[in-house]
């Protein structure tokens, strides 16, 4: 069992996200689910179609706000979500960028 008083591990990852999830409120959706969880980092629509994501926190949490990106907003469709492990950067709180 793991001591709940020791800090968790630190984790970054780059996320891209393909599918119908640009015009759907997909970065909206993902700010206010990476508020909930406390993610910082970021989220970002490109311009080939897909949405780009930065997640930083401990590995745990980290993971859930991967397993809701496959779902995404309600009016999203999700194709594919690829998942990069990067150096965490220390990020604080989570933006939209445009």
């Amino acid at each position: 069992m793991q001591n709940p008083s020791l800090p968790q591990k630190q984790v970054r990852t780059h996320v891209l996200i393909s599918g119908k999830v640009q015009g759907v409120g997909y970065r909206y959706f993902t700010t206010k689910k990476a508020s909930q969880l406390k993610i910082n980092g970021w989220v970002q629509n490109l311009p080939d179609g897909r949405v780009e994501a930065i997640f930083e926190g401990d590995h745990k949490t980290v993971e859930k706000m991967i397993n809701w990106c496959h779902e995404g907003s309600p009016s999203a469709v999700v194709w594919d979500v690829s998942v990069e492990y990067v150096e965490p950067e220390g990020l604080q709180g989570f933006e939209v960028r445009r």
